[in-house]
């Protein structure tokens, strides 16, 4: 009875979270435990946005990898809203932002040319976990089709206001977008390999 129970909980939880920290029926429960995993996932962010890794052509930030998979990890609410939490920190003048405070800090800073990437986390992280509700981190393909759909959405908003801010006669591609493509080619698979491996171990 217990096992037919685990399988029938896991087979009809639909994302990670609900699997890796349950909670009971109880809504203080559930409203504590998001909570902290908003807060441990904007701090997350802060950790990714400050470490680089040695990459051609430029250092690979891990940060698009964290906004993605805390989306597919928490789903689109909380994972919009550890976005949103670390973004607010950032508003309020805390150096969570890569290159703060040396390049400035608070909203002047969230203003500057990277102002639409930061837009774009919010919407990626939502995005991503609605795929993840429909069970795209359960497979290879699906998570891979996820992330990519999460780093365009990121570019878009990016460039977008880029493009705003310096102005569309500059090579906004060359300075907003080829420099990070393989980066972020890898950060994709790094996921694809991660979150199915995970879902593989819990059933």
């Amino acid at each position: 009875m217990a096992t037919a129970y685990a399988h029938q909980n896991l087979t009809d939880s639909t994302i990670l979270l609900d699997q890796l920290l349950p909670v009971d029926s109880s809504k203080q429960a559930a409203w504590l435990r998001n909570c902290l995993v908003v807060i441990a996932g904007s701090l997350l962010l802060t950790l990714s946005a400050k470490a680089t890794i040695p990459f051609y052509p430029v250092p690979m930030s891990l940060q698009t990898l964290v906004v993605l998979s805390l989306g597919m990890v928490l789903g689109p609410r909380l994972g919009a809203a550890a976005v949103l939490a670390y973004l607010f920190q950032g508003a309020v003048g805390l150096p969570v932002f890569a290159g703060t405070p040396e390049k400035g800090i608070g909203l002047a800073y969230m203003l500057g040319t990277t102002g639409g990437y930061l837009a774009g986390f919010v919407v990626a992280a939502f995005v991503t976990g609605l795929l993840a509700r429909r069970r795209w981190d359960r497979h290879v393909i699906t998570t891979i089709a996820a992330m990519l759909i999460g780093n365009i959405i990121i570019y878009v908003f990016g460039l977008t206001w880029l493009g705003s801010v310096v102005g569309w006669d500059k090579p906004v591609l060359a300075w907003g977008l080829t420099p990070f493509i393989l980066g972020d080619l890898a950060k994709v698979l790094i996921a694809a390999a991660l979150l199915p491996t995970i879902w593989k171990y819990l059933k």
